[in-house]
């Protein structure tokens, strides 16, 4: 009986560290480094507040939008701040300039 249990223990044990593996793998980036898992935003709100007062809306609108889809984040403000989130920072465009407002 007691074996048993411990074989029972020791298979309960093999798979939740087989599934803790599988998230961990499931987590890292293309580049290997580890991504925090986070809720995804309400792009139109964030996008919306930050293009509030931009000259050109529709557009800031538009790429506000693709960057958000893709990084899952909007700095705070309607300019600058980019350094809350590194991956709206650093998108560029076909010229090199930044591709998010």
């Amino acid at each position: 009986m007691a074996s048993r249990v411990l074989g029972f223990a020791i298979l309960v044990f093999l798979v939740a560290a087989f599934q803790i593996s599988a998230v961990s793998s499931m987590i890292q980036g293309s580049t290997g480094r580890s991504r925090q898992l986070l809720a995804k935003i309400d792009c139109a709100q964030a996008c919306t507040s930050r293009c509030e007062v931009a000259s050109v809306h529709d557009r800031c609108m538009n790429y506000c939008g693709i960057c958000c889809q893709s990084c899952n984040c909007v700095p705070s403000g309607h300019y600058g701040n980019k350094d809350e989130c590194s991956c709206y920072r650093d998108k560029k465009n076909s010229k090199g300039k930044a591709k998010c407002p």
